[in-house]
């Protein structure tokens, strides 16, 4: 059976690896600058637009935040909800996927994991906790 994704991905254009990258990096700087709702826009298009082979770890990192977006808004069980998605989607990738360590990833989500379970609002979360995405 021919494996419709990796043909895809050889098809590729130079531009559209180029696009896939801008999209890539340009969601990592919303993010890092906590502008949740844009990181998740921009991931988002990647998921959608490009049928990468990695694009279960593209909708973790959508999920992971969309979780703060929930939050923020104080909808803490969608944020829970969220966090727990995008655990499982990178429970899927090892070592360092797209220059971000995967382990040290999922030790920080449990970290926000627990502090969620003990916020009662959003007001009540560190947000220092918000994993860096290195």
């Amino acid at each position: 059976m021919v494996n419709i994704i990796a043909c895809r991905i050889q098809l590729l254009s130079v531009t559209e690896q180029i696009k896939i990258e801008e999209l890539f990096q340009t969601g990592l700087k919303h993010y890092h600058s906590r502008d949740f709702f844009e990181a998740h826009e921009v991931w988002e298009e990647l998921w959608s637009e490009y049928y990468l082979e990695d694009r279960k770890f593209i909708q973790g990192l959508i999920q992971l935040a969309v979780s703060f977006v929930h939050l923020g808004n104080g909808n803490m069980n969608g944020a829970k909800s969220l966090l727990r998605k995008c655990t499982e989607k990178f429970e899927s990738f090892f070592g360092i996927h797209r220059g971000i360590n995967v382990q040290i990833l999922l030790d920080n989500i449990e970290q926000v994991r627990r502090a969620y379970e003990v916020a009662n609002v959003p007001d009540d979360f560190d947000w220092n906790l918000v994993p860096s995405l290195d």
